[in-house]
């Protein structure tokens, strides 16, 4: 349990839970894996716990060294009150929350201390310990010289294993988006996002099939909105075709996925303020959550059907750059009146939707960072969620619960079609006619526009792009949300069939 590093002797560390007392008089109450470790220290842990301070609330925590030989570094973390399941009013199982919180933040007291092995309490749900440890300990620092610290996660015990290694998949899925996301732009280009989904893919490749599409097959679909976005970069546009074979019945309708990839979006000729526009890197945090769910559907080998499309390109003002007031045509014939060129998202989402159609899918889930008027709306609680379907909005909503990456309903309401429809040029405006209202509803309906099939849904994850401190087991930088949504939607469609 020891081994020798850089001249160093490191040990392992242990990361186990405690609930909050329900009454003042009772006894600590750990968990089990708390409670047998307690039980080999003939309960020396339940008394320095009681006498280093007062009650450990939900998501503290409180380490000792020295108490064991095994793991010299023992951190206990406050998981809040024992099984208080699914909360109506948070849209939530705060349990799992609890747990991916509390393990967070244990594995990243012992990756300060620089202990490189970690065994995790599960926590009576060991994917959501899992979720929480990888999660939690996550970093971008590619670019930097001096790294984080490397911490080796294992599950303490062995009783579920199964449950602890999906876990692992989940939140690796996530931390896939956020390395996505966060990546400057100059190092991933259109070119450079396909790649290293492909790279991702390359041990799946018995299940998975990939097509990088060039210019030339963009133009010849005719993918005349999503052609006039690229316009004014020198990074060619491509598109992104993932089929991802998991259900043994190759006949059985697929889940399309579709993701807005603006690998970075400057506005175009609408240029957009120069404070922040950095943070529109992560402009493709559609393409990343879709593809790395994707990824993550074919380690899981989720036995469905997925097809995954990402059109990839960069919004920058040139010579060559669509102009306010250009007409454009879509795949699907309809004309488009681009009056502001930084709403270039749904344009080139339009020919994807377009494109969708194609696979007589069960399903089409898009997601995108849209608009800045969803963050206005819901800020960083959820994702908002338009759609024309009761039976999908059911469902991810559902998943949502289990994830704790939740999801709102939006309204489709003809109200906001027409603001989209009654165009002076063209058959359609790309913004709303009343511009600053309800900016996140006209950009849905605009999508409509382009949608035939009976369950279609809409997620704007604009709001949910990037994190602070809202989400505990996230650190600040891009969220890879709500990649684990899309998953577990994937992993509940599995179910279903």
């Amino acid at each position: 349990s020891t081994y020798l590093n850089d001249t160093k002797l490191y040990s392992q560390g242990l990361v186990l839970g405690v609930y909050e007392k329900e009454k003042e008089d009772e006894n600590l109450r750990f968990t089990d894996a708390a409670e047998t470790f307690d039980r080999s220290l003939s309960g020396r842990l339940r008394e320095l716990l009681s006498t280093s301070g007062p009650p450990l609330k939900k998501g503290k925590n409180r380490v000792f060294y020295g108490i064991h030989e095994e793991f010299p570094s023992v951190v206990v973390v406050g998981l809040g009150k024992n099984a208080p399941g699914i909360c109506d009013k948070e849209n939530w199982d705060i349990s799992k929350e609890n747990i991916r919180a509390a393990v967070s933040a244990g594995c990243r007291v012992l990756q300060d201390q620089e202990v490189p092995l970690v065994e995790v309490d599960p926590c009576r749900d060991a994917q959501a310990a899992a979720e929480g440890a990888v999660l939690g300990l996550f970093e971008y620092d590619e670019f930097k010289r001096k790294k984080k610290f490397v911490v080796k996660t294992q599950l303490h015990g062995d009783s579920d294993n199964a449950a602890w290694e999906r876990g692992v998949l989940y939140g690796e899925g996530q931390n896939l988006a956020r390395r996505l996301m966060e990546a400057p732009a100059n190092h991933m280009t259109p070119k450079l996002f396909a790649d290293t989904i492909e790279q991702k893919l390359a041990s799946l490749s018995d299940k998975v099939t990939i097509y990088k599409r060039p210019q030339s097959w963009i133009e010849e679909q005719e993918m005349g909105a999503f052609l006039s976005v690229s316009r004014g970069s020198d990074e060619p546009p491509l598109f992104l075709e993932l089929h991802y074979n998991g259900n043994p019945d190759a006949s059985q309708p697929p889940l399309v996925l579709v993701g807005k990839g603006i690998t970075f979006d400057s506005g175009g000729i609408s240029l957009k303020p120069s404070t922040n526009m950095d943070a529109m890197r992560a402009d493709m945090g559609g393409a990343a959550t879709v593809c790395s769910s994707i990824v993550t559907a074919a380690a899981l080998k989720l036995p469905v059907n997925i097809v995954g499309l990402a059109p990839l390109c960069e919004n920058m003002p040139s010579g060559r750059a669509a102009k306010p007031g250009d007409v454009v045509r879509a795949k699907n014939g309809k004309t488009i009146q681009v009056d502001n060129t930084d709403a270039e998202g749904r344009l080139i989402l339009a020919d994807a939707l377009c494109y969708a159609h194609n696979f007589n899918p069960k399903a089409i889930v898009n997601a995108a960072t849209l608009t800045g008027a969803m963050d206005v709306a819901l800020g960083s609680a959820v994702a908002g969620v338009f759609t024309n379907s009761d039976w999908l909005w059911s469902l991810l909503h559902k998943v949502s619960v289990i994830t704790g990456d939740r999801v709102w309903r939006m309204p489709l309401f003809q109200h906001y079609t027409r603001q989209v429809t009654e165009s002076q040029l063209a058959d359609l405006n790309n913004v709303g006619k009343y511009s600053r209202s309800g900016g996140a509803c006209t950009a849905a309906a605009f999508l409509k526009e382009f949608v035939t099939t009976p369950h279609w849904a809409h997620l704007d994850i604009a709001g949910v792009m990037s994190n602070k401190d809202e989400v505990p087991y996230l650190r600040k930088g891009m969220s890879g949300r709500p990649t684990r949504t899309l998953v577990e939607l994937a992993a509940s469609l599995s179910s279903e069939a």
